[in-house]
C-alpha cells in the first residue's frame, strides 16, 4: 500500500508560480511511477504529467508543457509539481497518483493509488 498526501496548493495571481508536493508513505517509493492530474469544477479529471520511477523520465500534457515541471526526490519519498506562468484555467484540484513500474502512463485507470488532492486557484 502507498498513501499519498498533496500539499502546497493555494491562491496565486496569473503569471505566478506554485510548487505542489506529494509525500508518499509505504514501501519502495522509488519503484513507482508518479502522476499528476487535475479536476476543475464541472470538468473531467485530466492528466497533467508523469515521472517514471527511474531515471525520472517525464511526460506532460500539451496544456502545461513548458510551464510545469515534475521532479522527484526518492530519498524523501516525495514528488513535486513546479507550476510557473500560471493561468486562470489552471485552477483546479490537483491530485497525485502512483503506479508500480509503468512507463509514463497518462490514463487515470492506469494508476493504483491516489491522494486526496490540493486546491489551486489562479486569479486573473
Amino acid at each position: 500500500q502507498v498513501q499519498l498526501v498533496e500539499s502546497g496548493g493555494g491562491l496565486v495571481q496569473a503569471g505566478g508560480s506554485l510548487r505542489l508536493s506529494c509525500s508518499a508513505t509505504g514501501r519502495a517509493f522509488g519503484a513507482y511511477t508518479m502522476g499528476w492530474f487535475r479536476q476543475a469544477p464541472g470538468k473531467e479529471r485530466e492528466f497533467v504529467g508523469t515521472i517514471s520511477w527511474s531515471p525520472g523520465r517525464t511526460f506532460y500534457a500539451d496544456s502545461v508543457k513548458g510551464r510545469f515541471t515534475i521532479s522527484r526526490d526518492n530519498a524523501k519519498d516525495t514528488v513535486y509539481l513546479q507550476m510557473d506562468s500560471l493561468r486562470p484555467e489552471d485552477s483546479a484540484v490537483y491530485y497525485c497518483a502512483a503506479v508500480r513500474i509503468k512507463v509514463l502512463p497518462t490514463l487515470q485507470d492506469e494508476y493504483t493509488f491516489w491522494g486526496q488532492g490540493t486546491q489551486v486557484t489562479v486569479s486573473s
